[in-house]
């Protein structure tokens, strides 16, 4: 989800060792949902901002990897697909977030491709501020972009 002024908004998180990291909204696909149907669900519930899947578009990019919820001690396999969707306003309402997202998200920022950059932190999905800047100028792909999910 990209404001006006282009910047993308991430969650942050602390791994084991402290270490911050920085990640996108979303989250799980329910059993009879679409992807689309998941992404509208999640971006409401961890934002606030209520979309219709058609406004998501395309699936722009994809990505793959294990994460450790360590709160439940569990291990996932997240099968990411990211859309592209420009908001009117940089708003947040979190009110919405499950317990697992509450005791895992530690803050929130609006990122310019800029400071994705220059970020000194860790930033999930790899490759964003490109994929960012590529959308930002209305390059939308034919095929999703794959991109690592950890370095």
């Amino acid at each position: 989800m990209a404001d006006p002024e282009g910047r993308v908004l991430l969650f942050s998180a602390r791994e084991v060792d402290g270490e911050r990291w920085w990640f996108t909204p979303g989250g799980g696909v329910h059993r009879g949902e679409t992807v689309q149907g998941a992404a509208v669900r999640e971006l409401f519930e961890e934002t606030g901002y209520a979309a219709a899947e058609s406004e998501l578009g395309p699936v722009v990019a994809t990505s793959m990897g294990l994460w450790l919820a360590e709160a439940e001690g569990k291990l996932f396999l997240g099968a990411h697909s990211f859309f592209f969707l420009r908001v009117k306003v940089a708003m947040l309402n979190t009110d919405g977030q499950e317990d697992l997202e509450r005791s895992m998200i530690t803050g929130h920022h609006w990122w310019s491709v800029a400071d994705l950059r220059a970020a000194t932190e860790r930033i999930s999905p790899l490759g964003l501020a490109g994929l960012l800047d590529r959308l930002l100028r209305g390059d939308i792909p034919e095929r999703p972009v794959r991109l690592p999910r950890r370095r």
